[in-house]
C-alpha cells in the first residue's frame, strides 16, 4: 500500500509516519519501480501499535523499548512491567497535579465576583507577582 493508504488505514498523518521512519521506528518500507514506499500489513500493524502507545503517552524512547521487546516472544516480560509501571507512575503524578491546579484555579474563580473591570479582578491580583 502507499504511504497515503497506510496514513488512512491508520488514522496516523504522513508527516508522522515519515518521521516515525526517520527516527528508527518504522521500518524502510520496500519500494516501487517508481521509487514510492510500498507498505505492507506489518508496517500497518506496527504503526497502529505505536499510535495506540502514543496515545497512551509513552515517550518515543519508551516506544522504541516496547517495540525491541514485543518482538522478543520468549523473553521475561519483567522490562515490560517495568516500562508499564514507569510510566504509570508518570501518569498518577500528573493526576495529581491536575487535581492540585484544579483546585487552585477553582480557589482563583471564586475571588472573582464578574462585572468589574479588570484593572479591579482579583484573579489578576493572585497571579501578579
Amino acid at each position: 500500500m502507499s504511504i497515503g493508504e497506510l496514513a488512512r488505514a491508520t488514522n496516523v498523518k504522513i508527516v508522522t509516519i515519515r518521521y516515525y521512519e526517520q527516527v528508527g521506528l518504522m521500518p524502510a518500507p520496500a519500494r516501487t519501480e517508481g521509487n514510492y514506499r510500498a507498505f505492507n500489513t506489518e508496517h500497518s500493524n506496527r504503526l497502529q501499535f505505536i499510535r495506540r502507545l502514543r496515545e497512551l503517552g509513552f515517550t518515543l524512547d519508551e516506544v522504541r523499548d516496547l517495540l525491541r521487546l514485543s518482538s522478543e516472544k520468549s523473553q521475561p516480560c519483567d522490562d515490560i512491567d517495568r516500562i508499564t509501571n514507569a510510566h504509570l507512575a508518570t501518569v498518577e503524578q500528573k493526576l495529581r497535579d491536575l487535581k492540585k491546579l484544579a483546585s487552585e484555579l477553582r480557589a482563583l474563580s471564586k475571588r472573582c465576583k464578574g462585572g468589574g473591570r479588570i484593572a479591579e479582578c482579583r484573579i489578576i491580583e493572585a497571579l501578579t507577582p
